[in-house]
């Protein structure tokens, strides 16, 4: 066998060689944390996009309602979504069946998004972050909360969740170009973040155009957007 490698094709010492230059020229791994800048903008953004995504799970439990046990059906029109801790049981305030499929596809995506966020967190940086409510979240919150369920509330839910989406476009196009050089992985729930959220934005702007008239509403950086029948 010794013989072999000493005298074959290859030395044993030329075959090492050429296996060192491939593990050498693979692409770096992605669990070991940002560097520099890098490092301290992640950390910032995977906290504000967990608290944003938290802001959501609230925002679609008042229009889809909660249910501590889910239905045994595939599709339930009826059906709320899983309620975030230490909230009281939640009717339905949305009267629409499609805005509350929405509401209920939505809050599970935040809900994945929250975890592989967290995920991220402690994996590179060693960070347990527990989601809180962000300052313009609350107040969208409360603004729903105050609205009365059915139609209004429909259309008020359909302003404010686009201009909810509006506010993670700029971080998340922010993060495919300012995080980790070696964190695809991160850029590519950024990129997810960016498509999802523009999407879910033109659906929203869509349904208001074609329920209420509403055809040229445009989220803004605010509690809610603007349209030109709006006093706000």
């Amino acid at each position: 066998m010794f013989k072999y490698l000493q005298h074959g094709n290859k030395s044993l010492g030329t075959i090492m060689t050429t296996w060192l230059f491939f593990l050498m020229t693979l692409p770096a791994h992605a669990d070991g944390p940002g560097r520099g800048l890098t490092a301290q903008f992640e950390k910032d953004y995977l906290v504000f996009i967990i608290n944003h995504h938290f802001s959501a799970l609230r925002i679609t439990e008042l229009a889809a309602g909660t249910d501590r046990q889910r239905d045994a059906a595939v599709v339930n029109p009826q059906e709320g979504t899983s309620p975030t801790p230490d909230t009281s049981p939640t009717p339905a305030k949305a009267s629409d069946d499609e805005i509350r499929s929405m509401a209920r596809a939505a809050n599970r995506m935040q809900r994945e998004e929250i975890a592989k966020a967290q995920r991220f967190l402690k994996e590179w940086y060693g960070m347990d972050s527990t989601p809180q409510l962000s300052q313009i979240g609350q107040q969208q919150i409360a603004l729903l909360e105050q609205t009365a369920a059915g139609e209004e509330f429909n259309r008020e839910f359909l302003e404010i969740f686009s201009t909810h989406h509006y506010h993670a476009l700029i971080p998340s196009l922010d993060c495919q170009v300012k995080s980790e050089l070696k964190h695809d992985m991160l850029r590519q729930y950024c990129q997810g973040i960016v498509e999802n959220q523009t999407r879910e934005i033109h659906d929203l702007r869509t349904q208001l155009c074609n329920k209420f008239g509403i055809c040229d509403y445009q989220p803004t950086n605010g509690v809610n957007g603007r349209h030109s029948a709006s006093s706000r």
